[in-house]
């Protein structure tokens, strides 16, 4: 019987061993699993990255200077197009609009006046040439009488002056018949219908527009036949081997850029990076709506090519690409990762691994890109940072490199 509690006692005791054990395991404070990195030292680099576009540097628009009917233009995006050589387009006289009926009834009546007024013009000459071809016979007369001394010279001095005004009024007679003829020519005109004007094409002299520049076609703006405007355009052109390279930044990155400065051309299409730089920034500004629907105030930097033309001779007008804006590079700079990063109050801190443990140390950044930073003071190279923060570290904190798996 004495061994009975004993032998509980034992086994409780066993219980309670084991219970304390357990809870002192679950509850001893352990190393927290973090992504560690060291300080090193390498190159960085400062930019601003945007999309751009490129463009032609001088594109000129070719515009109607009449109106009139524009022939369809046979010239396909792409040509190959000479200075004052090249025919890129043609203008032709507009048809005549439709009469109404009451307008065709007093056009067709004005034609029958202008006959009427024409043959009245026609017997004038008539007559005039009648009463001067009786004063040339008269003069004749006169002529021969004054010879045989049987006429007194005033009276061939009025045969004269009859005869000379004759000729005018035959000359003022031949005038107004010109005149009437014109005026028939000017009614019959206004009779004439679109369908006489169509039978008549090729007819008529159209005006070339010759290609005020060497280049190539880039864009046809009225292609098929049809009547425009004076001023209307018609086709652009230009050179695609002047490319240049606009990009709308931000307000706030454009007072960073300045002209002159490299510029990294990327995504391009091409192998490699193309070489830039910032030849102008335009001095306003524009709104613009981005994808997210927030209105942003834009200015567009242009930036001009560096590398030969044979590198990117496959780039055309209107192509997509991305640029760099190079505000800062070293080649030796001590960094790390900017997400290592972290606010303590209005300085700059990260946490180090000493001994095992975390701790907080404040460091003065220099130069940062938004992925890497530069260390100026605070740490040294070789040191490991926490790279990614957690609320389970804090300063003091037991922390290992976490393994992966």
């Amino acid at each position: 019987m004495p061994q009975f509690p004993k032998r509980r006692l034992l086994l409780w005791g066993t219980l309670t061993v084991t219970l304390v054990a357990g809870l002192a395991w679950a509850f001893w404070p352990r190393a927290v699993p973090v992504d560690l990195v060291p300080v090193a030292r390498g190159p960085l680099r400062v930019t601003i990255e945007e999309e751009g576009e490129t463009r032609v540097r001088d594109v000129f628009v070719l515009s109607a200077p009449v109106r009139g009917r524009a022939r369809r233009i046979e010239s396909e995006v792409g040509d190959r197009v000479i200075a004052g050589e090249t025919v890129v387009a043609e203008i032709e006289p507009i048809d005549p609009e439709f009469l109404d009926v009451r307008t065709e009834a007093e056009s067709r009546a004005a034609v029958r006046a202008a006959e009427a007024a024409r043959d009245l013009a026609v017997a004038e000459l008539a007559s005039a040439q009648a009463e001067r071809d009786f004063a040339r016979s008269e003069m004749t007369r006169i002529e021969g009488l004054f010879r045989r001394d049987a006429i007194s010279e005033r009276a061939l001095d009025e045969a004269q002056r009859n005869l000379r005004t004759r000729q005018a009024a035959v000359a003022t007679a031949e005038a107004e018949l010109q005149r009437q003829s014109f005026e028939l020519d000017q009614a019959r005109a206004r009779t004439v219908s679109p369908l006489q004007t169509r039978s008549r094409e090729g007819q008529c002299e159209c005006i070339p527009l010759h290609a005020p520049v060497s280049g190539r076609v880039l864009q046809i703006l009225h292609e098929s036949e049809g009547v425009v405007e004076a001023g209307a355009p018609l086709i652009e052109i230009g050179d695609p081997r002047d490319l240049e390279i606009v990009a709308d930044l931000l307000s706030t990155d454009a007072v960073r850029a300045e002209t002159g400065q490299r510029v990294l051309i990327e995504d391009w299409g091409g192998e490699g990076e193309l070489q830039g730089v910032v030849r102008r920034i335009e001095p306003f500004g524009f709104t613009k709506v981005s994808a997210l629907g927030i209105e942003e105030q834009r200015v567009n930097v242009v930036i001009d090519l560096v590398d030969p033309p044979e590198r990117w001779q496959r780039l055309g007008h209107g192509y997509h690409v991305v640029v760099r804006i190079v505000l800062w590079e070293g080649e030796d700079v001590r960094k790390v990762p900017f997400t290592a990063l972290f606010r303590d109050g209005d300085q700059w801190a990260v946490f180090v691994k000493t001994d095992g443990r975390a701790e907080r140390r404040i460091v003065t950044i220099g130069h940062h890109n938004g992925l890497e930073a530069e260390i100026q003071h605070g740490l040294e190279e070789g040191e490991e940072v926490v790279l990614y923060l957690s609320d389970r570290v804090s300063n003091a904190t037991r922390i290992e490199a976490r393994r992966l798996r």
